[in-house]
């Protein structure tokens, strides 16, 4: 394990530091707070920069291989009182990192030799940083070959979208800050159709080819894709649901079309 560095005071640097990244002030960083997270960090090709832990939490590292696997450039112990004033939650489980920004770009979505599912999902204007990392995992469990995301959602890789996520944002390819017609002119270009779900589509979402290439396209929780010209998407798709229920949470919903997507997949 590298050498260990105590910090006692509240206003350390390195404290500093992580609160600007916690708070989405350092763009080139992510927070990830807890076990899981920190896992997933570890399991990764991400550079995990400084990890802070508590006092308990050091001497149960010290047994296990967690530490060699983050590989971080600093080790710093900070007593629980002050890890809470840095965490993004009540329960730290002792353990924060600070780690490189995931590579993001439409070079990192692969549509061929991946045995992906053939779809990738475009979010647009998703505020919810939850909602956000829980239609991340989502794809992901789909086998999605990539999300992009547009230039008005919540930022993917916040600490909160990150839980959400639960470790998927750090694998799954994604596309951040990408403008409705740039994401649609590029599925063109890879020859993607595009699809939406819309209340005034004819035809149900498990009766459409989703063997063939697409884009599915995810609107606000608010507004859907209010504002959207429609007529610029190849098919619309609907999900039907009893009367009395006006709409589905947006990661549901997401889940209902990529799993037929995936189950289309396996059949073929």
């Amino acid at each position: 394990m590298n050498l260990i560095r105590k910090i006692t005071s509240r206003d350390n640097d390195q404290l500093k530091y992580a609160r600007r990244v916690r708070d989405g002030k350092e763009k080139d960083k992510i927070f990830l707070e807890g076990l899981r997270l920190v896992e997933e960090a570890a399991r990764s090709r991400i550079d995990n920069e400084s990890v802070f832990v508590s006092p308990e939490m050091v001497g149960e590292l010290g047994a296990s291989d967690l530490m060699a696997r983050l590989r971080p450039s600093r080790i710093l112990e900070v007593p629980e009182s002050v890890l809470r004033s840095i965490a993004d939650t009540n329960n730290t489980q002792g353990i924060i990192v600070i780690a490189d920004r995931p590579k993001t770009g439409p070079e990192t979505i692969k549509l061929e030799g991946t045995g992906a599912t053939s779809v990738v999902v475009y979010l647009h204007e998703i505020n919810n940083p939850s909602n956000l990392g829980a239609i991340i995992r989502t794809a992901e469990a789909a086998g999605v070959a990539g999300a992009i995301v547009s230039e008005s959602s919540a930022d993917v890789f916040s600490s909160k979208a990150l839980r959400a996520a639960m470790g998927s944002s750090l694998r799954l390819p994604i596309w951040t800050n990408v403008k409705f017609e740039e994401g649609l002119e590029w599925a063109r270009t890879k020859n993607l159709r595009t699809t939406a779900a819309d209340v005034s589509a004819d035809r149900f979402y498990s009766d459409v080819d989703w063997n063939i290439p697409r884009m599915l396209i995810m609107g606000s929780e608010a507004h859907g894709l209010e504002g959207v010209d429609l007529a610029m998407v190849d098919e619309l798709v609907l999900i039907p649901m009893a009367r009395e229920v006006e709409s589905l949470n947006i990661a549901v919903a997401c889940g209902v079309m990529l799993f037929e997507a995936r189950r289309q997949n396996a059949i073929r």
